[in-house]
């Protein structure tokens, strides 16, 4: 398990842009997946994804990491953003676009 849990931290480290989900950006396997990918793609930036269904290491131990318990959830230089709620909040207030940059 500390080996799940040191190459969850380094995939979080070396990603600006990181999202945990369900599914991939273009098959979400959750309508809260797919809808924080449409946010991502609104706003035409590069992001790197982890499918949490083709890793259930990842999924079961990413929570313990984040200290958040469901997916999606989207890191923005190594720091949790949140998940379907806080971007969707996020990016209703037009906060996101800077965090983005």
């Amino acid at each position: 398990m500390a080996d799940v849990i040191k190459e969850i931290n380094e995939q979080i480290k070396d990603n600006k842009r990181l999202l945990f989900m369900k599914g991939s950006p273009y098959q979400p396997q959750c309508g809260f997946s797919a809808k924080v990918v449409q946010i991502l793609f609104g706003y035409e930036v590069e992001f790197s994804y982890i499918d949490v269904l083709e890793f259930p290491e990842v999924r079961a131990n990413l929570p313990k990491i984040s200290d958040w318990p469901t997916f999606p959830q989207l890191f923005v230089d190594g720091e949790l953003v949140g998940g379907c709620d806080i971007i969707t909040e996020l990016h209703e207030s037009e906060e996101l676009k800077a965090l983005l940059n």
